[in-house]
């Protein structure tokens, strides 16, 4: 019977073309293929979760693969090891879902990114760290740090090259310290775009020489222009710390900054497939974007409606297209039936973020609906009429 193998990966990224498979040099992907199928005597084929670059290392990434092998699950990190390279260590090995997927599943990712900055370099350090000979101020690399800690469009910390969609993400924490003569950057997401903590690093680098002062960091953002901000650091002082799955969604996501403030509840997603996102405020020109990806995200963590609320304006009505999805405009009676769901906290929750609107001049609340086009009208939990 099939099952699907979870591993905790480890490695020193130095002699390798990175993670995803190359024609050009050995990968860490290819290298635990190899191994995995001689010890399991199946093909294998891993999917790892964050594709590092050549000279990237990691603690903790994490891969699946699917076999029909019987050897225990939780064995077959200490079997594997015997075949691998001193510099790829698989950590632990379990069990998960056949429908668990490693990049789907929610996520925070920890990335850290060492300086060694003092006068002349160590031998030692040299693959691990990169070397700045001139001093950097910490605090003001701090202050800078701060514009980039929530919600934000990243093109600007993007590789020009990427072809992704969408380059708002979030950042959770955003910490330096210096240890001697280390400066440690230590970041957590939700995910990160190609080359972006690495970009964020360098920029940072430029803000602790001198060279662009901390609050620049939001006119970088704002900018959304790779051109803008400051250069690539070296791949070798970037470590993948570890990577944290979500085992429950919290019931409330919060999201502001200078663009948009929105509100979702996720707490009904699990039982009901029902979320409501009111939005407070959002720039015109990010309306579409901003509701596509927040109901595209809610569908991915088991949603089939999403209720909407635009509290600043008008830019709800039935029969419009937001990708995959369409709005629809429930009947009272399937209105109350969706509303009912929330309790007497959320009730009131809702009912401040709309109080507090209508103080300020908004518009009352009109509720509409999300659903996924492709799904049929008779769909007892769609039919809104």
């Amino acid at each position: 019977m099939k099952k699907r193998i979870k591993l905790v990966v480890a490695y020193d990224g130095t002699n390798y073309c990175g993670w995803q498979y190359q024609n050009n040099g050995v990968t860490i992907e290819e290298v635990l293929n190899r191994e995995l199928t001689a010890l399991l005597k199946e093909p294998v084929a891993v999917i790892g979760a964050s594709r590092t670059d050549a000279g990237v290392h990691a603690l903790g990434n994490v891969a699946v693969f699917d076999t029909e092998n019987r050897i225990a699950a939780d064995k077959i990190c200490l079997a594997v090891n015997q075949g691998l390279p001193e510099d790829i260590r698989v950590q632990s090995s379990e069990e998960v879902p056949l429908s668990w997927h490693p990049r789907k599943a929610n996520c925070t990712k920890t990335y850290e990114y060492r300086i060694l900055n003092r006068r002349i370099s160590l031998p030692t350090e040299r693959l691990y760290a990169y070397f700045c000979y001139y001093p950097l101020d910490v605090e003001k690399m701090r202050q800078a740090a701060e514009f980039l800690v929530g919600e934000h469009d990243f093109k600007s910390f993007c590789t020009a090259r990427s072809n992704v969609e969408d380059t708002v993400r979030t950042i959770y924490g955003l910490d330096i310290k210096r240890d001697g003569d280390q400066i440690v950057l230590r970041v957590r997401g939700s995910g990160f775009l190609y080359n972006m903590v690495r970009i964020i690093a360098g920029t940072l680098i430029r803000v602790g020489t001198g060279a662009y002062p901390p609050e620049k960091i939001a006119k970088i953002l704002g900018a959304r222009d790779r051109r803008q901000a400051g250069p690539t650091a070296p791949a070798r002082g970037l470590t993948l710390i570890k990577m944290e799955y979500e085992e429950e969604l919290p019931s409330w996501q919060h999201s502001k900054n200078e663009l948009w403030s929105y509100h979702i509840l996720q707490s009904h997603i699990k039982e009901e497939k029902t979320a409501y996102f009111l939005v407070s405020r959002c720039e015109e020109e990010e309306w579409e974007r901003l509701v596509l990806r927040n109901v595209h995200h809610a569908f991915q963590n088991g949603a089939e409606r999403v209720m909407l609320s635009d509290l600043e304006g008008e830019r709800l009505w039935e029969g419009c297209e937001y990708g995959y999805y369409r709005i629809e405009k429930p009947g009272p009676e399937t209105l109350c039936e969706i509303m009912g769901l929330l309790n007497g906290e959320e009730r009131q929750a809702v009912g401040e973020i709309c109080d507090e609107m209508g103080r300020r001049g908004g518009r009352e609340a009109a509720w509409y609906c999300a659903v996924d086009k492709g799904r049929k009208s008779g769909d007892k939990r769609i039919n809104l009429k």
